[in-house]
């Protein structure tokens, strides 16, 4: 009788074990989506800026060609 209080207490604690790394794992998982999405904006932005000063130093090229 002892040993089977004993073994559902240990398997009560093994599964609260795995339930608390499932829970910090799904936390790992949304903060790692999060920065993911961070980084996506920031490449957009920055593929933004490229174009914008790609297309600024084509006007000064198609400026400086009509001036010569």
């Amino acid at each position: 009788m002892w040993t089977a209080i004993g073994l559902m207490v240990v398997v009560g604690i093994l599964a609260d074990m795995v339930t608390k790394n499932k829970s910090i794992e799904l936390k790992r998982l949304k903060h790692e989506i999060e920065l993911e999405k961070l980084r996506l904006q920031t490449f957009d932005k920055e593929t933004e800026k490229m174009r914008l000063e790609l297309e600024q130093s084509k006007q000064a090229l198609i400026e400086m060609k009509k001036d010569s």
